[in-house]
């Protein structure tokens, strides 16, 4: 009674775990791009495909990997599982990719679209088709960020304006940020196909067709290996990767320039007014200082000064003279420490016991100095 007491428990345990395993809407596409729709409890189809519990734990990062004669692809929401027979596309009501599921997946995997490997066997096409797709979305937010970037640099970057603009300010961060974004998720897509590439065997088991009908996997239209057609497919999405990722860090660095400008044209701004506010209170000073005399004038104490009709103009006059030149004379006095340092002196006798070589490699230097300079 015991024993049947156990087992009876582990019945239900195994029934209530089936009970809340995850279902599966499923995608299936055949090799003459023959589409089938149904729902699967992840118990079930991972052993019906052959794989473990967690192989079809998806999460959201980028990896290809291979078990079992199956090749398991995950980039972020989209999840397939690719056999010689088929694809499976799970999970896909939840995200927007019927258009492409139904209008370009189907056509390209039964030869009607542009595909390169339509030649090889079907993983191949599955394959190629599922990369495509994938750069195509990082090709259209690469598309879509950078003449957005292009127009806010150029409404931040001009001289006219005294001021920033803080919406252009946010619009220019929260590109940044979206930025960021695109280049981790490049740099995720490259890593992952360069481990790949970097592993012989790894490329090797990508060729399903190898353990399923080694015949079919020694033909080649090409005249080389099925393992060499799919590597140099990995290193062309490589390729296009890598020109995506130059792309927006060339952008990158656009933004990195403009804001080096933007701060130039903040500070100069600032200075030229602290400039102003300086002169003023030289000038303030200046006529403080002289106005003692008219202080000195204008208490209530008599003296015989007062009587003569002429003594205050030349009170006044004296006044302004005198704060017209001590302001002149600051003036003078601050532009002679603003400017900028002369470059040092260089003797006469260095410029003639100095070799014609030596000169001609001196000019050549500043030359591209220069010339680097002019670039930056």
């Amino acid at each position: 009674s015991g024993k049947l007491c156990q087992h009876g428990t582990a019945e239900t345990s195994q029934a209530t775990l089936a009970s809340v395993s995850p279902v599966f809407a499923v995608m299936k596409f055949d090799k003459e791009g023959n589409t089938t729709y149904f729902e699967k409890k992840k118990t079930e189809l991972y052993q019906e495909l052959g794989l473990q519990a967690r192989d079809l734990r998806f999460q959201h990062v980028m990896s290809i990997a291979t078990r079992n004669n199956r090749i398991i692809m995950r980039m972020e929401f989209l999840k397939a599982v690719i056999t010689p027979e088929f694809l499976l596309i799970l999970d896909y009501r939840n995200l927007s990719l019927e258009h492409w599921l139904l209008n370009e997946l189907a056509s390209q995997l039964a030869g009607e679209g542009q595909l390169v490997t339509y030649s090889l066997p079907f993983e191949f096409r599955a394959i190629e088709a599922l990369l495509q797709y994938w750069i195509s979305k990082l090709q259209g937010r690469l598309n879509t960020l950078q003449p957005q970037i292009l127009e806010t640099l150029e409404a931040l970057v001009d001289p006219k304006l005294l001021s920033v603009d803080r919406s252009k300010l946010h619009v220019l961060l929260q590109n940044g940020k979206s930025l960021s974004e695109l280049e981790t998720d490049l740099k995720v897509f490259k890593e992952t196909i360069l481990e790949i590439l970097d592993e012989e065997e790894l490329i090797e088991e990508l060729c399903l067709s190898k353990w399923t009908d080694p015949q079919v996997f020694e033909e080649s239209t090409s005249g080389i290996d099925h393992a060499e057609e799919m590597e140099l497919l990995l290193e062309n999405y490589y390729r296009q990767a890598e020109d995506l990722a130059n792309e927006a860090r060339e952008l990158r660095v656009l933004i990195d320039d403009s804001e080096s400008i933007i701060f130039i044209n903040l500070d100069s701004h600032r200075n030229v007014m602290m400039r102003l506010n300086l002169q003023l209170t030289m000038g303030t000073f200046s006529v403080s200082l002289f106005g003692l005399i008219g202080v000195a004038f204008g208490m209530n104490l008599e003296s015989s000064l007062e009587e003569d009709p002429r003594i205050f103009w030349l009170v006044t006059g004296i006044m302004f003279l005198g704060s017209g030149l001590i302001w002149r004379r600051l003036l003078s006095f601050l532009g002679r420490h603003l400017e900028p340092p002369l470059p040092p002196h260089v003797p006469a006798v260095l410029k003639k016991s100095q070799p014609a070589a030596g000169r001609v490699e001196i000019k050549n230097n500043l030359k591209a100095e220069t010339f680097g300079l002019s670039r930056t």
